[in-house]
């Protein structure tokens, strides 16, 4: 179980929430909840309706499989003992894309929002990616989720593509912003 933390957030990766089978229960059930919560307040996480319990513990066994294979980071975030945020990114699976990898969620608890989470679990994950040999790490987000576009942006994303009103939610339209983060360009 992670350390008591009140200011700065505890960031664990897969190894150590699979680690424990007792861990890994409650924290398929957290992830659910706060899943579940988010995408009941409008989040944009890739649900129009709230993941089951199911679709969640799918989810995360496909990630922890991805990781195990070293196609993949999962890290989770925890205050105070709590977990309040998860993310994770993919290795492209197409051959010619095996290089790179795909930033796909960044999942922090409403009551933790402004706590430094997002930030330290990205961060966390960038650092994964390079140690991973990653070239270009990417990520999409929806264009009204400005707060997560200026956290990326500040993260050295750029911005490389946009689709005006792609995403849809009911009779609501976004756009989905494309950003990179571009290692091969780094020092």
């Amino acid at each position: 179980m992670p350390s008591s933390v009140t200011t700065e957030p505890a960031i664990l990766d897969a190894m150590e929430l699979t680690s424990d089978p007792e861990l890994e229960v409650r924290f398929t059930e957290t992830a659910h909840q706060i899943l579940v919560d988010l995408v009941s307040g409008g989040a944009a996480l890739g649900w129009v309706e709230p993941p089951s319990r199911d679709e969640v513990a799918d989810l995360l066994g496909h990630i922890v499989s991805a990781v195990q294979a070293g196609d993949a980071a999962l890290r989770a975030a925890y205050l105070d003992r709590r977990l309040v945020g998860l993310g994770y990114w993919l290795r492209y699976a197409r051959p010619t894309h095996r290089p790179h990898a795909d930033l796909e969620k960044i999942a922090v608890d409403a009551a933790a929002h402004g706590r430094g989470v997002g930030r330290a679990l990205t961060t966390a994950l960038i650092a994964d990616a390079r140690e991973a040999g990653i070239e270009v790490l990417t990520l999409d987000a929806r264009g009204d989720n400005t707060n997560a576009l200026r956290l990326y942006g500040s993260l050295g994303f750029t911005e490389y593509g946009r689709l005006p009103d792609f995403v849809a939610v009911g009779e609501r339209r976004y756009d989905k912003v494309f950003c990179m983060l571009d290692f091969r360009r780094q020092s």
